[in-house]
């Protein structure tokens, strides 16, 4: 562990948080079953990679999933909101998510190669931002620093399940307000939202919407960004208006018409990609811009995201 890196964070987070956070990731961030709201965690077994790529291959679907992974799409997301101020009528969120930034080359280069065109009030990022789950985290940061300079200010994130807390100076050193339980309020026209961040909620499990939520005015409009759709009960009932997330790869290898084999998540499968209600909180699942695992997509092209907000 890097004293410089432990240090910043100490200041960040506390000294109390920042190592039993540390704590935790060296307890559990290679662990294959039991950890986490999932049993198994195929994302670790690397026996299993091998096994998924090469029966791929042999079915002849592998050379095709690599250029769908490469296909970025860009998706525009309409939404309606009833509590939303007059004063945001009109307001964009650019949504990222899954990036896994250093082992999806192909769709960084598209990512970056839209971007430019993008018309955005704010940038916000649902985690994932490495490929593996463990080990070297330095590449990552590397191709997330390339990318930062064409995102617009401001930009918001939050940690997924493969990423360490340990990346977080090098991200907000980047100009990425990382949110770990936080609120950050957004001010518009003398109106005002709530954005809150949670950390990771399906891996490590040390989310707190609790504390997130504690300065958020009673009628105030709040959105939530969670690296997994599976808080979507506790979001609803702490009256988010709206839940932006990712980690599900909308099942990244599909059967026709987009139908998840797998999507790695305890949640209602409708909520696995794309946008959905639950109550009065309207939520939206990214099916992300990378890949994990296998660099391969199938019958479900990788996104980024603009939801466009309008005033009931």
């Amino acid at each position: 562990m890097n004293d410089s890196i432990l240090s910043k964070l100490e200041q960040r987070l506390g000294r109390l948080h920042a190592r039993q956070r540390l704590g935790i990731e060296t307890d559990h961030e290679a662990q294959k079953f039991g950890q986490g709201i999932t049993f198994f965690h195929i994302e670790n077994w690397y026996s299993t990679h091998w096994l998924i790529r090469n029966t791929l291959k042999l079915s002849g679907l592998y050379w095709r999933g690599q250029r769908n992974a490469e296909r970025v799409q860009v998706r525009h997301n309409h939404i309606r909101f009833r509590m939303l101020p007059s004063g945001f009528d009109g307001f964009t969120v650019l949504h990222l998510s899954d990036l896994h930034a250093d082992i999806s080359e192909g769709a960084m280069r598209s990512v970056a190669e839209l971007l430019p065109d993008l018309a955005y009030d704010v940038c916000v990022m649902t985690g994932d931002y490495r490929g593996a789950t463990f080990g070297p985290f330095e590449p990552a940061l590397e191709e997330m620093n390339r990318l930062r300079p064409l995102l617009r200010t401001p930009v918001y994130g939050v940690l997924g399940n493969h990423d360490t807390i340990r990346m977080v100076p090098g991200l907000e050193e980047m100009g990425i307000r990382m949110l770990l339980n936080e609120c950050e309020p957004i001010s518009r026209n003398s109106d005002s939202i709530y954005l809150t961040g949670i950390d990771d909620a399906h891996f490590y499990r040390i989310d707190n919407i609790e504390k997130a939520a504690a300065n958020i005015p009673h009628d105030g409009f709040s959105i939530l960004l969670s690296h997994t759709p599976e808080v979507y009960r506790h979001a609803a009932h702490a009256g988010f208006d709206f839940l932006l997330c990712g980690h599900t790869h909308g099942g990244q290898i599909c059967l026709p018409g987009s139908i998840p084999i797998k999507l790695s998540s305890v949640l209602p499968r409708h909520m696995g990609l794309g946008a959905w209600k639950y109550h009065e909180m309207i939520g939206y699942t990214s099916v992300g811009a990378g890949t994990s695992i296998v660099p391969v997509r199938i019958n479900c092209l990788p996104e980024i995201t603009l939801h466009h907000f309008q005033c009931c």
